[in-house]
């Protein structure tokens, strides 16, 4: 087979293949699967026995979920995870559960506390403070915002000093094992280029969370089902 030959077959085989998908799908599509992802994990901790007091789902204003964070990520650097936050609607965040937002977790004792499991980690935001905090700037867990281990059990009592306190409540799940986690150190920020990828180029956490009327996307469907069915209505 002489050389035009061979030009001429391995383009028409290229063809074949159809255009290569663009780069935002892809992102789009990364985004899209850790929503899924923070789904499976919420509901599968509202079915644990021993797991986050109702009294603090019901109080709180928010909920961070970071699905399956490696250790081997914290190697390279960078974002040591991935997940999303949702919040209650409204202004002061006592309606139903809206449109998630893109979020990151860094650094701290985050590379510490897991070893070398994937973790699921899943934040509580207790208070108003909190949650505006959340939406426009990278926090420091014990620092910029109070934070502490989340009590377990349904009907465990979250009425000690260090629980009100605290703005954030934080809690882990490796090898099926879920607890309350101190995560001082870490930080959170909003993941405004995932964001972007999902709902368009001026998109941001805060207009995501904050203006009504914002669609989640079809893949936060399981998330936000199973928080708008353990706690459809926030409680004081």
């Amino acid at each position: 087979m002489n050389f035009t030959r061979c030009c001429i077959v391995l383009v028409a085989g290229l063809l074949t293949l159809g255009p290569l998908s663009p780069a935002k799908n892809v992102s789009e599509a990364k985004a899209e699967d850790r929503l899924q992802n923070a789904g499976t994990v919420m509901q599968e901790i509202l079915k644990v026995r021993d797991n986050i007091p109702q009294d603090l789902i019901d109080k709180a204003r928010c909920v961070v979920v970071m699905p399956s964070v490696l250790k081997a990520a914290f190697v390279v650097g960078g974002s040591y995870g991935r997940g999303t936050m949702v919040c209650r609607t409204g202004q002061d965040f006592t309606g139903p559960w809206g449109a998630p937002a893109m979020y990151a977790l860094e650094g701290g004792s985050v590379g510490l506390q897991i070893g070398g499991e994937a973790t699921d980690f899943v934040f509580l935001v207790m208070n108003d403070r909190g949650a505006g905090s959340l939406l426009h700037s990278k926090v420091r867990l014990g620092a910029d915002v109070s934070a502490a281990a989340g009590p377990k059990g349904r009907s465990a009592s979250a009425d000690t000093d260090a629980y009100m306190r605290a703005e954030i409540l934080s809690y882990s799940r490796a090898r099926g094992v879920f607890a309350g986690i101190s995560l001082d150190g870490s930080t959170l920020r909003p993941d405004e280029d995932a964001n972007r990828k999902l709902y368009g180029n001026s998109a941001k956490a805060a207009t995501i969370i904050t203006q009504s009327g914002v669609s989640a996307p079809s893949a936060a469907h399981d998330l936000i089902s199973a928080l708008q069915q353990s706690s459809p209505q926030l409680k004081h």
